[in-house]
C-alpha cells in the first residue's frame, strides 16, 4: 500500500513539473511573438518615412534617378512580407544599403543638407533605426531563452509534446557589417572613411563585421599612418640614428 502511495506521489509530482514547464514554454513563445510584433511596427514606421525622404531628395537631385528608384525597389521588397525573420533581416539589409547610397548622394548637395524637412526626416529615420536595434536585442534575448528551454533536458520532452519549436533570430546580415554614419555637419568633400562625396562609415562592433575596430595594441580603429608635416626633417635611412644639433653644429 505504501508503494502505491509513493508511486502516486511521483506521478503527481511529474505532472506538476510538466505543467510548470509547459506554461513556461508557452509564456516564452508568446513573448517571442510579441517581441517580433514590436520589430514589425518599427519596420513599418521606417518604410513609411522613406517615400517622403525620397521625394525631398528628388526635389534637389532629380537626375539621381537610378539611386532613387533603387531605394523604392528595396522598400517594396522589404514590405512584401518575408516568411521568416531571417528573410526579413536580409530584405532590410538590402534596404539599408540603398539608403546609405541615398545619403551619400545627399552629401553632394549643400542646399539639400540644409533643408529643414530633409533634416527632420533624417533625424526621425535615425531614431527609428535606434528603436529597431533596441527591439531586435530584446527579441533575440527572448529567442535565446526559448531555444535554450526547447533544447534542454527535461524541458525538451515537454516542448516536443506541446509542439513548441525553436524560434529564429532577427540578425543583421553580413551586408550590414559596416553601416553608413552620415554627418551632415561636414563639407561636401566627405571625410577620411567616406572618400569624396561619400558619407563617413562607422566601424561595426558586431562579431564578424568587416572594418571593425583595430585589434592591434595601441592602434586606434581605422587609424592611418601619420604624415610628416611639410618641411619637417626626416631620418636619414643610411644612418642608425639622427644627428642631434648642438651649439657647435647649428
Amino acid at each position: 500500500m505504501i508503494i502505491v502511495w509513493i508511486l502516486l506521489g511521483l506521478v503527481v509530482l511529474l505532472a506538476v513539473v510538466g505543467v510548470v514547464m509547459y506554461n513556461g514554454l508557452i509564456g516564452l513563445r508568446n513573448k517571442v511573438e510579441e517581441g517580433w510584433r514590436q520589430i514589425d511596427v518599427e519596420l513599418k514606421r521606417r518604410h513609411d518615412l522613406i517615400p517622403n525622404l525620397v521625394e525631398t531628395v528628388k526635389g534637389y537631385a532629380s537626375h539621381e534617378r537610378g539611386t532613387l528608384e533603387e531605394v523604392m525597389a528595396a522598400r517594396s521588397a522589404a514590405m512584401s512580407g518575408a516568411p521568416t525573420p531571417a528573410a526579413a533581416a536580409q530584405a532590410e539589409g538590402q534596404l539599408s544599403q540603398a539608403l546609405g547610397r541615398l545619403m551619400a548622394v545627399a552629401e553632394a548637395y549643400p542646399d539639400l543638407k540644409a533643408n529643414q524637412n530633409f533634416l527632420a526626416l533624417q533625424q526621425e529615420l535615425t531614431s527609428t533605426e535606434d528603436r529597431i536595434a533596441s527591439s531586435r536585442r530584446y527579441y533575440n534575448a527572448l529567442v535565446r531563452d526559448l531555444n535554450t528551454k526547447v533544447e534542454s533536458v527535461p524541458s525538451n520532452v515537454v516542448a516536443n509534446i506541446a509542439g513548441v519549436k525553436r524560434a529564429e533570430y532577427f540578425e543583421a546580415p553580413a551586408t550590414e557589417a559596416v553601416v553608413p554614419n552620415v554627418s551632415f555637419g561636414a563639407g561636401a568633400g566627405g571625410n577620411v572613411t567616406g572618400g569624396p562625396g561619400q558619407p563617413g562609415v562607422a566601424p561595426s562592433t558586431q562579431p564578424g563585421a568587416v572594418g571593425g575596430p583595430s585589434t592591434q595594441p595601441g592602434g586606434a580603429p581605422g587609424a592611418l599612418p601619420q604624415a610628416q608635416a611639410p618641411g619637417a626633417a626626416q631620418p636619414d635611412p643610411t644612418t642608425d640614428s639622427v644627428r642631434r644639433p648642438d651649439a657647435s653644429n647649428p
